[in-house]
């Protein structure tokens, strides 16, 4: 699956665009920015509440295929910025961690 129908099956809200055509092969989810650095992997799609400029620097560096913002985490304007000037899609929804990850997970299966 695409990020692009990600957004349409999950009815998330798009806060930058990156590549939407990025695969989405799996999830991580985590707050905790050196955890997720160094367990994520290429092509999940990451979901936390973590919506600052370190938040798309790690991003950047595990390749995900974008970040979602859950429990409608604000989005802060350097972040945006770094998001929009380094092409990492960054989505947001009002569900909670939980709840995105398992109609995610359905998605995937």
């Amino acid at each position: 699956m695409c990020v692009r129908e990600l957004i349409d099956r999950l009815n998330l809200t798009v806060l930058t665009e990156g590549d939407l055509s990025a695969e989405v092969t799996g999830c991580y989810c985590g707050d905790l920015l050196s955890w997720v650095m160094s367990r994520a992997e290429a092509g999940n799609a990451w979901l936390t509440v973590m919506g600052n400029v370190n938040s798309v620097g790690v991003a950047v560096l595990t390749d995900v295929s974008c970040i979602i913002l859950t429990e409608n985490a604000a989005l802060d304007e350097d972040a945006k910025n770094r998001a929009q000037s380094n092409d990492v899609t960054i989505l947001t929804t009002a569900d909670n961690t939980y709840r995105t990850a398992v109609k995610l997970y359905e998605l995937l299966k």
